[in-house]
């Protein structure tokens, strides 16, 4: 098989030389080769119902986050505050608690996480559906904060699940919980159907992005 691969590709640059240079911007071939119907029709399907579709999805997505909050230092006040009147979240579609995890798809993680707390919240992930995201609030959930290096405290949760958004601080402020949330649903714009990102449109929100 490997010999008549070769002398096949031997006798089409043959024939490359023997027809000479061609034009640039000219299509070669056969119309079924150069346009295939399946691509065409995949594309004309995407551009009337995919990508509307999509966006409607996404749309119900990023205005319905349903938390659920695991709370283990002083940050959980500032989530308080940040749902209350003065600033109240739910503007953005983020309710301020809610009790079932089975319909929830956005994990807060407060404060400072144990080895021993760790297994219990890696199963307080495995019970959310898909797509879910979570958001790492403070120092201590990103790095271990003021336990940094220490034997028993997990240094960051993104060792045992995967963080969407970081808010450092100790503790941060409400106003940095709904830009948290915004920089969220531009990410969440940016997926397909199934939850995946297709897009890296969302990285350009980073500080590292701009700077660069």
């Amino acid at each position: 098989m490997q010999s008549k691969i070769d002398a096949r590709a031997i006798e089409a640059i043959i024939q490359s030389r023997k027809e000479g240079p061609q034009p640039t911007g000219v299509l070669v071939g056969k119309v079924d080769e150069v346009i295939k119907p399946k691509s065409l029709l995949r594309r004309t399907f995407d551009y009337i119902i995919g990508e509307p579709l999509t966006y409607l999805v996404n749309w119900g997505r990023l205005y319905s986050l349903w938390p659920t909050h695991v709370e283990t230092a002083c940050c959980s006040v500032e989530i308080g505050a940040s749902a209350g009147s003065r600033w109240d979240i739910e503007r953005f579609g983020v309710l301020e608690a809610f009790g079932s995890l089975r319909q929830c798809d956005l994990m807060l993680v407060m404060g400072t996480v144990t080895r021993k707390l760790a297994p219990r919240l890696k199963l307080i992930w495995d019970q959310m559906p898909e797509p879910k995201f979570c958001i790492a609030m403070g120092a201590c959930a990103i790095s271990g904060g003021l336990y940094e290096q220490s034997y028993n405290v997990l240094q960051g949760v993104d060792k045992i699940i995967p963080v969407d958004v970081y808010i450092p601080g100790c503790p941060p402020p409400a106003p940095a919980v709904i830009d948290a949330i915004v920089k969220l649903q531009e990410k969440i714009r940016c997926m397909d159907l199934k939850g995946r990102v297709a897009s890296e449109a969302y990285l350009r929100l980073s500080p590292k992005w701009r700077f660069r």
